[in-house]
This record gives C-alpha cells, structure tokens and sequence, in this order.
C-alpha cells in the first residue's frame, strides 16, 4: 500500500491534476485516485471501489438524510469522474452495483432494508445509455416479491458478462461463469 500510495504522490506531482470538485470523502479520493491512474496511463484494467453506508434499517430519510447523503455523495462522486476523464471517458466503462436489495416501502423503523431487487449504474464509452435496460414491472403490490421487495428481474451476471467479455479478450462466455447462460441485456452501444 505504501508503494502504491508513493506512485500516486509522484503522478499528483508530474502527470493528471484533476480540476474536478470531487467529494472530500474516502470514495471521492478514491475516484480520484482512479482517474489519475487512467491518466497515467499505468495499464490500469480495473478498478474497485466501495461506498459504504447503504444498510439502512431505520431513519433512511426520504430528500433528506442518509440515503439522501449517500446519493448525493455517490452522483457528485461519479459525475466528477466522468468529467475528469474528458476524452478519456470513452474508454472506460464505469458500473455501480451492490449485492443489497431494496424493499419497494419503510419498515416500522422507517428504512428499507434487506430485499430483493436493486438497480446497477453504467456509464462509459460504448455503452447504450439514457435508458432503463430490463423489464421495469412497477410498484403495484401484484409486482413485488414477498412482501413488500422489489422483484429482480435481471441477473447480475448478464450485466458482468456483457461489459467483462469484451474486454477479457474471451470469446466462451463460460469463463466468467462457469455454468451459467448469460441473456443479452442490451448494454452496448
């Protein structure tokens, strides 16, 4: 980690200097840190990052409070990114996942913890965006799962097999998941 954290102090000094407004978090340091990587062109083929926080059992808030804290941090984080890639930014394909459902209301504590389905974020070059990719059933009781989850409707790895298979050089989509037969989710541009 040192020598990592090194490399970066030399590229601040003599490569990329962001002139991005990225949050002064742990996340916004760390996309930060990723674009200069980029920048630098050092063969960075990915990236992992996290942001924390999204276990909200009680006092989520609605336009405000944590979850809205959290979105806020986590779209300035990412709109800072993207620009800051510039032209760059159609090389580089960008997801957001997590492995933390939703329920579609508050429980008695007034939070939405553990359900079913979620959302994935994509952004990036080659990338068919400003559209929902999947079947979007509703909120109506009849469509949710249990009692009261969003239903999943796209399998996590459809998404991970479109964007990764490319890019891996691999032609047998078996090799990302052995087993599994991934459907077309329609990503690409």
């Amino acid at each position: 980690m040192l020598r990592l954290v090194g490399s970066l102090d030399r590229l601040r000094g003599n490569g990329h200097a962001s002139l991005q407004a990225y949050p002064e978090t742990d996340f916004g340091r760390a996309l930060e840190q990723t674009a200069r990587l980029i920048h630098a062109e050092v063969g960075l083929e990915v990236a992992a990052l996290d942001l924390g926080g999204w276990d909200t059992h009680f006092a989520q808030g609605g336009s405000q409070g944590l979850m809205a804290r959290l979105l806020a941090e986590l779209a300035s984080g990412l709109a800072a990114f993207q620009a800051d890639l510039g032209s760059t930014a159609a090389g580089v394909t960008l997801l957001t996942m997590s492995e933390f459902g939703r329920r579609a209301y508050e429980n008695g504590s007034l939070g939405t913890d553990h359900g079913h389905g979620g959302c994935m974020l994509v952004l990036g070059g080659n990338i068919a965006g400003g559209a929902v990719h999947g079947l979007w059933p509703g909120l109506d009781a009849g469509n949710l799962f249990g009692p009261g989850d969003l239903a999943v409707t796209t399998d996590y790895r459809d998404v991970l097999t479109e964007l990764c298979l490319p890019a891996s050089g691999a032609q047998d989509q078996e090799v990302l998941f052995p087993g599994y037969r991934p459907r077309r989710v329609g990503l690409r541009g």
